[in-house]
């Protein structure tokens, strides 16, 4: 391991670089663009390409075609251009093509206010493309956790063959820590599964029992399709009901029957706590100084930080929730992730604390608004 002084944005690009991502494309966009700028800089270094396209929709259907044609791909870019790539991104669902999504959240709706931060995405990265799916977030609180997140999501996509999203914010992307960056070998990297049959007996959408298909890429020698309808295990358009259930249920069900490994979360406080302060992201940094202030102040709080947005493992969520008087929900939007705890909760166990805020929400205002309802 090599200790670097860098910012978050800098740390998703070793990232995607230690887990073998050799294609980038992007649009320029704040608060995301140090990605697109260091690795349009180091990646031709290490046999790479990055590329500048001319807009956010070029941007990600040009990943998709990379990682067609075999080379592990990512794109970042932030709110509105996340916005412009969702058709692309349920193209990427339905075709099973593995792929690593930035989006680098800042102030909206809309143009917002490019250069402030904000957590407003959660909805948009899990529902925004059209149609059923499941699509696997991962959300870091640290440089760090940038780093390792952007490889587990690596992983993911290339295990389960999906589209996977890192949801960064402005906060995060210019933070600068220390992160150990890893040599060559001493992080476990995954590769996507390869065909075992000769081409003459491939079928591209014809799963192993892991519900994943093997997936051979162009130029491989073996007849690839790459249809966005629904389709047949040969890859052939069908619209009869029980191609349709099957497709969309296998697509779903390859994500959740790994939700042991995709899930993550992170406590503090937990062996003794009344009250729990949820929170994710950035904003869980303002939650676990809260946190500490509260026990100080003789509140015994605890905090339980959501590094996997989605899926979500609701009987985690209820083992921890069940155990509280009170469950507080902290983020800096106007309340989203408080859906997900009213679910697994009490009726009225669930308080949500917004904090909108352009910067990262101050601790003493976390505290305040727990005392209040206290």
């Amino acid at each position: 391991m090599i200790k670097s002084f860098i910012s978050g944005n800098t740390a998703i690009a070793e990232g995607a670089i230690t887990a073998g991502m050799r294609f980038y494309a992007g649009y320029p966009i704040t608060p995301a663009s140090e990605i697109m700028e260091y690795l349009a800089e180091k990646l031709p270094r290490i046999g790479g390409v990055a590329m500048q396209f001319e807009d956010e929709i070029a941007s990600i259907n040009a990943a998709i075609g990379a990682s067609w044609a075999g080379a592990k791909s990512m794109t970042a870019t932030s709110g509105p251009g996340f916005s412009l790539m969702l058709e692309a991104l349920g193209l990427a669902v339905i075709t099973e093509t593995p792929l690593v999504v930035v989006d680098v959240m800042r102030a909206g709706p809309s143009t917002g206010v490019p250069t402030k931060t904000s957590q407003s995405d959660i909805m948009q990265v899990r529902y925004g493309a059209h149609g059923d799916y499941v699509i696997p977030v991962f959300a870091p609180w640290s440089a760090q956790e940038a780093y390792d997140l952007t490889i587990k999501a690596f992983n993911v996509a290339e295990s389960l063959r999906t589209p996977v999203i890192l949801l960064s914010d402005a906060i995060i992307a210019h933070l600068w820590e220390s992160v150990l960056v890893a040599d060559p070998g001493e992080v476990e990297i995954i590769n996507r599964k390869k065909p075992s049959v000769p081409p003459n007996l491939y079928l591209p959408y014809k799963p192993d029992d892991d519900l994943v298909p093997p997936m051979a890429v162009f130029g491989e020698g073996y007849n690839v399709l790459v249809e966005s309808l629904v389709h047949d295990e040969r890859g052939f358009y069908k619209q009869d009901k029980t191609t349709y259930r099957n497709l969309v249920n296998r697509l779903i069900n390859k994500v959740l029957s790994k939700i042991d490994s995709i899930f993550e979360v992170e406590t503090y406080y937990s062996d003794d706590y009344e009250y729990l302060l949820v929170s994710f992201g950035s904003t869980a940094r303002s939650a676990l100084a809260a946190t500490r202030a509260l026990r100080k102040s003789g509140i015994k709080a605890g905090l339980l930080r959501l590094k996997t947005l989605w899926p979500l493992k609701l009987e985690v969520l209820e083992k921890y929730c069940g155990e509280a008087k009170k469950v507080f929900v902290i983020e800096n939007n106007t309340g989203k992730l408080l859906y997900d705890i009213e679910r697994v909760t009490e009726d009225s166990k669930a308080v949500s604390l917004p904090l909108l805020d352009l910067e990262i929400p101050e601790p003493k205002d976390i505290v305040e608004g727990v005392k209040k309802w206290l």
